[in-house]
């Protein structure tokens, strides 16, 4: 399986968390080869399917000002479609390389540059724009919910049995919260939002909350329907 590295940056980084701390992360959110396997095997299903799954957290983002004015040009602008649209690339390149399942130092780099991409030490150079200094982590940690939310029917359109459905969903979920977690950290977020205790309760609160089976998206339900 190719890997996709959309983020990976020229030179080498000196990374604040190494493979085994990274490691110990996995083991906090129960996230273990399982869910390696069931990550690669939603790789197969969304393939075909990002521009439709992008559709949809685009028409979410865009939904909420306070969301898409990250994109606005200049900031307190209005929102350049350049700009959405470049990042809209590389967000789909996101979803393969997450169902990729690949964590080397080179995905740990990648999550540091994506880091930085969401920070103002990076935030708009990458397509030479001026916005916003930072996409706030208040605003993108809970992100995940939505994201995660609305993956599942896609997951469910290839005609794979109901558990593995409920499997991939989870081992998504996982992913989503390491990731952003580790992007709080590598990106500079992590002082100016508490520290790495209140990211780390703030992923616990969300697993509980996104994983209670008190709280689903029916697979008969359109994923419009969320927006």
């Amino acid at each position: 399986m190719a890997s996709v590295r959309p983020f990976t940056p020229t030179s080498a980084p000196n990374l604040p968390v190494t493979p085994a701390e990274f490691e110990e992360r996995k083991r906090t959110a129960l996230f273990g080869d399982e869910d390696v396997t069931f990550l690669r095997m939603s790789r197969d299903v969304l393939a075909d399917q990002t521009d439709a799954v992008l559709d949809v957290w685009y028409g979410f983002v865009g939904s909420q000002p306070h969301l898409v004015s990250s994109f606005a040009v200049p900031a307190g602008g209005a929102p350049d479609p350049g700009y959405l649209a470049a990042v809209r690339v590389r967000f789909g390149q996101w979803i393969l390389e997450t169902a990729a399942a690949e964590y080397d130092e080179r995905w740990l780099a990648s999550q540091l540059e994506i880091g930085r991409r969401h920070h103002r030490v990076g935030k708009g150079r990458t397509d030479g724009v001026s916005s916003t200094a930072l996409v706030p982590f208040r605003h993108l940690f809970p992100l995940g919910f939505p994201l995660v939310a609305t993956l599942k029917p896609f997951l469910a359109k290839k005609g794979h049995a109901a558990g593995d459905v409920d499997r991939m969903h989870a081992a998504w979920l996982k992913s989503v919260l390491l990731q952003v977690t580790l992007r709080g950290l590598l990106g500079g977020y992590s002082s100016s939002f508490g520290g790495i205790g209140a990211m780390n309760s703030c992923m616990m609160t969300s697993a509980i909350a996104i994983s209670d089976s008190t709280y689903h998206m029916s697979n008969e339900r359109s994923p419009d329907a969320f927006l």
